[in-house]
Parts: C-alpha cells; structure tokens; sequence
C-alpha cells in the first residue's frame, strides 16, 4: 500500500536510507522547515538531502526532473540540485525518491528589505543563464511541464471560468490584457524554462546573494514567458523594473507573463498566494490589470 503524504515521516525515511544506502544510515535526519507541494524533503546529516513524492501523481515529475538536471549539468553560476543516489520503491514507500546534495540558504521571504535589490537582481541574472544554456536534451513544454513554457493560451480555460468573478476596473484591465498577451507569441527559438519561479524555490546567503535555484520538477524547454510571472507574484513595480532591465526581454513577453500571472492568482485563494509568493491576490491582479495592453 502506497504511503499517503502524511505518513512520509523521519521514520520512513530513515528505514528507506538504512534499507538501501546502509552506509548513511547513521546519520540524522530531519525535514526540512519549507516543504513544497510536490515532494517531501528531508536533510540527511549535513551533506545531503532525501527527496520523495507526496503523492503517485507526482513520480513522473521526480524522474522528469533528475533527467533535467543531467542534461542541465553545471551550465549555471548558481547551484542547482545534484542527485547523489536514486532510491527504489519498495514495500515501505512503493515511489521512487532520491538522495541529493545538500544546498545552503535561505528563501526570499527571509532576505531583508535592504537586500531585496541584490536578490531580485540576481534572480534575473540566473534566469537570464538559464535561458542562453544550449536546449539539447532537454524536455519540452506540454502536459508534463503542467504547460508551463507552453502559450498562455493553454491556461485560458480556466481564466475564462474566473475572470467574471471579478469586477470594476480591475476586470476591465485584467481582461483587457489577457486579450491582448493571447494574440502574441514567442517567436525566437525554444528556451530553457524553470517552470516555477517562487520563493521557496531559490536560496540566497545572509548578504541576499542567489545561491541556488531548485525544484525542477517543471522545467522544460519552450517560452520563457511563464517564469515572468515572479514579477508581479512577488515584486514591487520598482523590482520589475529591476527584471526587465536584468532579462531584456521583448515587452510582449512581459505580457504573457502578465497573463501566467493573472491565471495564478485567479486559480489560487488569497492565504494560498501569500503563503507561496508573499503577495496579496489582490495586489497581483489590480498591478496586472494596470499594465498598458495595447
């Protein structure tokens, strides 16, 4: 029987490390203060980390991801995450799950306000890499990237379902731009796309320095656009201005990104957008809804 969420405990991972890499078996174990949604992670003494699927639906997106990795190989300034081992499923965890090098940092909702410029600016350099990185044996955007990196458009049903529930000028704006960003397109070649930029998914030191970029669970190669939507999920205008010129992107890009920003926080409630991106739905939507579409 296959461990529901909740039950992928210390103890679980420590009877999966001993079973199968006996020689960390000795070493503390303990979760980690931030947990995404997708997999549960564990540091394993000071070097490492364990990583498992929360759920079946999330095995694809593990393998997926060490595949990325591989192909992604030290092509970046900052670190990305390094698999040390892969585990097996087994009677105690039926999902594969992996041993990782241990990364230092902190997220962006502990890095001070007078070390947000640098943060920001960094995030923007990192992405910048990313994307000139050659895209060979990379994975392309579609169902398994949940479509990021794809057009907007492949989101528009549901923002289509959520835009009446707005009202006032902030759906006249917010439907306005989503009219005008679906018309454009990505017209360069194909690149690298992190698939979710958010701050529990970035690592920076004590000074706001990037560190590292993780979670590469929907990394893919396609437009860019989807990864601008950190800009208004969680930046002030003047740290989009701080991307824009970091990145060098065409505007209708900017627009799209926009509208990834919209479909998010359409789709998510309000304590769920500030507990992942530190923003306020409302804020998200009355800054995207005043962006010039024409």
């Amino acid at each position: 029987m296959t461990a529901a969420p909740e039950e992928i405990t210390s103890s679980l991972v420590r009877s999966l490390v001993s079973e199968q890499f006996p020689q960390w078996s000795e070493l503390p174990i303990r979760p980690v203060e931030v947990q995404g949604w997708d997999n549960r992670t564990f540091q394993l003494g000071d070097r490492m980390s364990v990583r498992l699927p929360s759920t079946d639906g999330y095995v694809a997106g593990l393998v997926r991801e060490e595949q990325t990795l591989a192909a992604l190989g030290s092509r970046l300034r900052v670190a990305i995450p390094r698999v040390v081992a892969t585990g097996s499923p087994s009677a105690a965890f039926n999902r594969p799950w992996s041993v990782r090098a241990w990364i230092d940092g902190q997220t962006l909702t502990t890095v001070g306000a007078r070390a947000r410029d640098r943060a920001i600016s960094g995030v923007g350099d990192a992405l910048r890499e990313l994307q000139a990185c050659d895209t060979a044996g990379g994975p392309w955007a579609g169902s398994a990237s949940a479509y990021r990196g794809c057009h907007v458009s492949a989101v528009g049903e549901q923002v289509q379902d959520q835009l009446p529930l707005l009202s006032g000028r902030q759906a006249d704006g917010c439907r306005a731009v989503w009219d005008a960003a679906v018309t454009t397109v990505w017209a360069d070649p194909p690149v690298w796309v992190h698939g979710d930029v958010a701050p529990g998914n970035m690592l920076f030191d004590t000074d706001g320095r990037l560190t590292a970029l993780i979670d590469f669970g929907q990394t893919c190669v396609g437009d860019p656009a989807c990864d601008l939507a950190f800009a208004w999920l969680c930046c002030s205008s003047r740290e989009r201005d701080l991307l824009r010129e970091r990145l060098g992107l065409p505007e209708d890009a900017w627009l799209r990104g926009a509208a990834w920003a919209m479909w998010k926080a359409l789709i998510s409630s309000p304590g769920e957008m500030l507990a992942k991106y530190g923003r306020s739905r409302d804020a998200v939507l009355t800054d995207v809804a005043c962006l010039p579409a024409g």
